[in-house]
């Protein structure tokens, strides 16, 4: 009885199993079917709208600034040379590298012994083409009367032969009379000839001292000359630079010793393209005077010294590309030679163009305006300068519209946007140089503490950066300079 009731038991659980089985795939199929019966449901869609920033095209007149890079150089620098060799027996006190010389100031002296001596020479060989030349004068005076005196006594024994002649004339005279005061007549002539030889003698010998004397006379002015040889003296007043030579030392003839510089006379050598060059240029074809702007980066700082435009360099150099320009600096305090600065040149002014930012504008050449019903709609732009994070493109059609600033690849014709006014670049730019920031003084006393320490730092830097310290709200980008120089 047992084994049926546990048979039936099992049997049912079975057919149990079995009907909930069936049941299920009818539940799942039914499901199926259901679902392939029913028609597809479509969301609806919105469309996405993007918030984009934009600038007002408004046209003004701008005034492009051409940016470059070069090199102060001076533009009066003096090699120090010795025209002498020998031994340098004195030294000036300031003759150090980076000492400020005056004008005709003693540098150097070289032992002077030997140009002494050669002078000493030349003015006894002087002495004595002077006495000479004395002594030529006076013969030429006695010359004159001796020539004088046998002129006289030869006109007497003429006198006197004419009267003989005339008595043998008349019958009363002799004829030996007559040949001796012929004779002697004769004799007086040639005394005459003999005195103007002695006469042309005597000035030729003053001629002869004359020109000793000029000749002695050269010799003294190069003794002269080469005794101030000796004596090293600035030509103009400036810095001293290079010094290489000591007391005692022997140098040769041509031999540098030093070099002068003129500090007040600086000049900013850059090198522009050749497009920048062009529009650098007059309608002569030469390069304008236009207003130069030097900036070196003086740890926080910016030393600023202005200028103009003084010429362009004739030739390309092997090798490089582009025009060589200088600018003749009229302000350079604390400018040096070698600085590295950034240099800036104001451009012809340009009339009737928008100051953009440089991603509004596409790379085809257009810009993304908003239009009806906040649609984008894209307008082709002249480009005329690029100016940084800046571009100057022509006014034309965008003239009042609102100009996409930023362009991402979502953005195109048609797509429908959100549009948030933003400030115009020079505007946005005027506010950052603007932005003051507060200090800890934990922080401001670190920020002191560098720049009393700085060796390198002009002392002119350091009382403006010192002063601006001081004071309660400190510019943010002058201390986020300092901080990047000392790892803070």
């Amino acid at each position: 009885m047992r084994f049926l009731r546990r048979s039936l038991t099992g049997l049912f659980l079975l057919a149990a199993t079995l009907g909930l089985l069936v049941y299920a795939g009818a539940l799942v199929w039914g499901a199926v079917e259901t679902r392939m019966a029913d028609e597809p449901r479509i969301p609806d869609a919105e469309e996405r709208v993007f918030s984009v920033n934009v600038v007002e095209a408004t046209p003004r007149t701008e005034t492009p600034v051409l940016t470059a890079y070069g090199s102060v150089e001076s533009r009066r620098t003096l090699e120090i040379r010795t025209e002498a060799a020998g031994r340098i027996v004195e030294l000036a006190e300031d003759f150090d590298a980076g000492r400020q010389v005056e004008a005709g100031q003693l540098l150097a002296r070289i032992d002077p012994a030997d140009a002494e001596a050669a002078l000493d020479r030349a003015r006894s060989a002087l002495t004595d083409a002077r006495a000479e030349a004395r002594d030529a004068r006076r013969a030429v005076e006695l010359a004159r009367e001796n020539l004088a005196a046998a002129e006289e006594q030869a006109q007497l024994y003429e006198r006197a032969f004419t009267r003989q002649q005339d008595l043998v004339d008349r019958g009363v005279g002799s004829a030996s009379a007559a040949e001796t005061a012929e004779l002697q007549a004769s004799t007086a002539r040639a005394a005459v000839i003999q005195r103007r030889q002695s006469l042309s003698d005597a000035e030729a010998r003053v001629s002869q001292a004359e020109t000793a004397i000029s000749r002695t006379e050269i010799d003294v002015a190069e003794a002269e000359r080469r005794l101030e040889a000796t004596e090293i003296r600035a030509d103009f007043a400036g810095v001293l630079s290079d010094v290489s030579v000591v007391e005692g030392r022997l140098v040769s003839t041509n031999e540098q010793i030093a070099t002068l510089i003129d500090p007040d006379a600086l000049e900013v050598a850059f090198r522009v393209s050749t497009q920048g060059f062009a529009r650098l240029l007059n309608e002569s074809g030469r390069v304008r005077p236009a207003p130069v702007t030097a900036t070196l980066d003086v740890y926080g700082t910016d030393l600023v010294a202005e200028g103009r435009i003084d010429r362009a360099s004739p030739q390309v150099g092997e090798g490089q590309t582009g025009r060589l320009v200088y600018a003749r600096l009229t302000s350079s305090a604390g400018f040096q030679p070698g600085d590295f600065v950034t240099v800036r040149v104001d451009e012809p002014d340009i009339e009737n163009v928008v100051r953009l930012p440089a991603t509004a504008l596409g790379p085809n050449g257009d810009v993304l305006l908003v239009g009806a019903d906040d649609r984008l709609e894209a307008a082709a732009v002249e480009l005329v300068r690029r100016q940084g994070d800046d571009i100057l493109v022509s006014a034309g059609t965008i003239t009042g519209r609102q100009v996409v600033a930023q362009r991402t690849p979502l953005l195109g014709s048609g797509i429908k946007v959100r549009a948030r006014s933003m400030a115009p670049p020079e505007d946005a730019e005027a506010r950052v140089e603007d932005d003051l920031m507060d200090l800890s003084e934990e922080r401001r006393e670190r920020l002191r503490a560098f720049v009393e320490g700085s060796d390198r730092m002009p002392d002119a830097a350091k009382e403006r950066i010192l002063a601006q310290l001081s004071e309660p709200r400190v510019p943010a980008a002058m201390v986020a300079r300092l901080e990047a120089r000392i790892g803070g």
